[in-house]
């Protein structure tokens, strides 16, 4: 069977290639994604593959079932949202929407999905199970459209025994994979304060309520949760990027805001420092004399890959690459909405290598000049039609 994927992945190559092209010239942002859905659709049309379509706004499922279907079920995930960038790579296949650009590899990992649905599908016969093809929206903005996928029935139908996503990684260089078992990716919440008071004369300030020193102490008393507060084996990020004050040199606004991202890797102190933040921020404002909005919404999860199925994994994909080829994958204090998957069903997420001889010096994810070396799908995509063939006939 490992031939005969090698084989196919080969054959299938060049189309995932122009696959990609295509995507990456073509990007829609977080719940826009209607073209590329509708691309994506037309691919498993083609290939004969059943889909559901329009699920949590513009997600797709397609639905590979090979011989004896119910015998086990595996879910495939790529996301397929793109950022709010402009490109400033010389690709000849460059983004063709102004500030959009395909700049955190879900091109790739929507193309690779594809030219896995057409590997399997000419081993449908050989293969017993399903294979559902998770093609889902909005990763990159809140709430997640892994949870809108869940919460509008993705798989009502089809509930997996095992889910597995890929990510792109400029980290390691093409031919690489890696794997990690436990909490590997940060729980993201915002972080949202409005304080309110009686603004006025700057030189007048007895007559205010000091907006601006209130946000500035909130900030300042904030910080203190992770040094006196936080568990200290408990790894958390509270960091605010959005501080505006809208006065002047002698004008105290009436109104200040702050925007902030929490992260950290433990549920338990996640759902604690938030009632910390909801009380410093009260507690600070009223000494101040002033009011405040702290709006803290549940965001992502923490990514956790079941300790058994990464195993697995990773000993499936080193009989593919080899052991060499199989790196530990860092922890991150990033965040990844594929944590409401793993909150729920046994998952692994893995990150495969794009570093190549094409993109030596070209940018990191989330930055205008990020690309990949197109060679990297040499592996994405064999890599993730062996782990599924793999988990599909595990006897464990």
């Amino acid at each position: 069977m490992k031939s005969k994927i090698e084989s196919l992945c080969s054959s299938v190559f060049l189309y995932v290639c122009e696959a990609y092209k295509h995507l990456h010239a073509h990007p829609e942002l977080s719940f826009q994604e209607k073209e590329t859905a509708a691309y994506i659709q037309k691919q498993l049309a083609e290939m004969q593959i059943p889909f559901r379509s329009n699920i949590g706004t513009y997600g797709v499922l397609g639905v590979l079932a090979c011989k004896n279907p119910t015998k086990k079920t595996i879910a495939l995930r790529a996301d397929m949202d793109a950022l709010p960038i402009d490109e400033e790579t010389n690709l000849d296949y460059k983004s063709t929407v102004s500030h959009c650009m395909h700049a955190c590899g879900h091109d790739a990992h929507v193309a690779s999905l594809l030219g896995v649905a057409k590997v399997l599908s000419q081993l449908k016969n050989e293969v017993e199970g399903t294979v559902l093809l998770l093609f889902q929206p909005g990763e990159e903005r809140h709430p997640g459209g892994a949870r809108l996928m869940l919460e509008d029935g993705v798989f009502d139908t089809y509930k997996p025994d095992v889910i597995i996503g890929q990510h792109a990684s400029v980290d390691y260089p093409v031919g690489t994979v890696a794997f990690r078992a436990g909490q590997i990716m940060a729980s993201a919440d915002e972080v949202h304060i409005t304080v309110k008071g009686k603004g006025g004369h700057g030189a007048l300030v007895h007559l205010c309520n000091d907006t601006v020193l209130c946000a500035s102490q909130i900030l300042v008393s904030l910080q203190q949760i992770k040094a006196r507060l936080c568990p200290p084996f408990a790894p958390m990020v509270l960091t605010f990027g959005k501080f505006i004050a809208d006065g002047s040199t002698n004008v105290i606004p009436d109104e200040v805001t702050l925007a902030g991202t929490l992260r950290t890797l433990d549920e338990t102190w996640r759902k604690t420092c938030k009632e910390h933040i909801r009380r410093i921020v009260r507690e600070t404002s009223a000494a101040y004399a002033c009011t405040c909005d702290c709006e803290l919404s549940d965001g992502y999860p923490s990514v956790k890959n079941d300790a058994i199925i990464t195993a697995d994994a990773i000993t499936f994909a080193s009989e593919y690459v080899g052991k060499q080829h199989v790196e530990e994958l860092e922890v991150r204090m990033t965040g990844e909405d594929f944590g409401f998957y793993s909150q729920l069903y046994p998952s692994s997420f893995y990150r495969f290598g794009v570093k190549g001889s094409t993109n030596q010096h070209t940018g990191n994810l989330h930055t205008s000049t990020f690309q990949i070396d197109l060679e990297a799908f040499k592996t994405s995509v064999p890599v993730m039609a062996w782990l599924a063939y793999r988990f599909l006939t595990n006897t464990k």
